[in-house]
């Protein structure tokens, strides 16, 4: 009888969602994998019991609120079938989904990537959190999954992954959100978003673009983070007390509440934190900052490479150089639809010559120029 690790059906419960999709895709191209799914929002998906029976490996990817209960379902409809296959999660909690699939007979892995859907076709360049839970048979197609998936992998119990979850999710949406909602309450004074921008600073910036990135996506995954996890509540009351403590010095403003502002916010966090963590992450806003000047170079173009060999992109760059235009960046990038591009950014190039190499690269069907400014 053939061992199903080897080459196991996978099931999606959620194969609908941006996440459910994601993965089927990622499966099915990466991995080479069959994929069958439920979903109430897809009538052609197939249905739960015949999902549950069917799948080797179950993938749990629903909304935070109701995975845990999904679980339980699943748990029912399969009663003891599931016993040699593997189920897993995507959730953003691992506490409460973790816990119901080890009632389960199933193996149990819990997984977090930490980001939203991705454009690439992996996670590669990405953090993703395990926590192997219950794990014999399927531990070789695990490594075999993790491998694929390109991601950072980090290991951490369902406890500790939710309480570092409060810290680097639950705190850092809370912040941005705060953020947003002073941004409202300035407008009448300052004006909205947009007419802000323009004093930015690259920190502002950063912000904003949080903020955004929050605002943009779906509501209730921010709302299940700060709700479904039992300590966020916590962090953001020390979070509270932190803002407090800081309006307080401000308001007085004498030169006592001065000395404590500096021991307690600068002094005292930066022993805290340490000189290692303060110069790797100097350097990395640092990095930042340049990737966004660059960004905001006037005269830039973005071409996009059909030809994905080696060469591809030292041939295009030839053409510049031909046409004797200097390169002051170049960042590779990804439009919304997912295709890899890469920017290319230029000082003050003659006008001319920059159209010249334009079109060169177009009529030898080198690339595809996907956006030109100030050409």
């Amino acid at each position: 009888m053939q061992d199903a690790s080897q080459r196991p059906l996978v099931g999606i419960v959620g194969s609908a969602g941006a996440y459910g999709r994601w993965l089927q895709r990622f499966f099915r191209a990466s991995m080479g994998l069959d994929v069958i799914g439920h979903d109430p929002a897809d009538p052609s998906s197939v249905g739960e019991a015949e999902l549950v029976r069917r799948a080797d490996v179950l993938v749990f990817s629903a909304p935070i609120r109701h995975t845990g209960a999904l679980i339980e379902r699943y748990t029912s409809l399969a009663a003891g079938s599931e016993a040699g296959k593997l189920w897993l999660d995507v959730t953003s909690i691992k506490s409460v989904p973790v816990d119901a699939m080890l009632r389960s007979q199933a193996e149990v892995v819990g997984l977090h990537p930490m980001t939203a859907p991705p454009k690439a076709p992996t996670l590669k360049g990405r953090v993703m959190v395990v926590c192997d839970a219950r794990l014999d048979r399927w531990r070789a197609w695990l490594d075999r999954l993790l491998f694929a998936l390109e991601a950072e992998c980090v290991h951490a119990s369902p406890e500790q992954h939710d309480r570092v979850m409060a810290l680097v999710q639950a705190m850092v949406h809370a912040t941005h959100l705060a953020q947003a909602g002073v941004l409202k309450g300035q407008a009448a004074q300052v004006g909205d978003l947009a007419a802000v921008m323009p004093f930015r600073s690259a920190s502002f910036e950063m912000d904003a673009a949080i903020i955004a990135r929050i605002l943009s996506l779906n509501p209730a995954i921010y709302e299940d983070i700060q709700f479904g996890n039992p300590h966020a509540g916590d962090v953001l009351r020390a979070l509270g007390q932190q803002i407090n403590r800081m309006a307080t010095l401000v308001g007085e403003g004498s030169d006592a509440a001065r000395a404590a502002f500096r021991d307690e916010f600068l002094h005292d966090n930066r022993a805290a934190i340490g000189e290692a963590a303060l110069a790797d992450g100097n350097y990395s806003y640092e990095r930042i900052g340049y990737l966004l000047a660059d960004l905001a170079a006037g005269q830039s173009v973005s071409v996009h490479l059909p030809d994905d060999r080696p060469g591809a992109l030292r041939t295009l760059l030839h053409v510049f150089e031909q046409h004797a235009v200097s390169l002051s960046s170049i960042h590779s990038s990804r439009t919304p639809e997912g295709e890899v591009h890469f920017r290319i950014g230029f000082d003050d190039a003659d006008p001319a010559a920059l159209r010249g190499a334009i079109d060169d690269i177009v009529g030898q069907a080198l690339g595809r120029v996907l956006h030109t400014s100030r050409v």
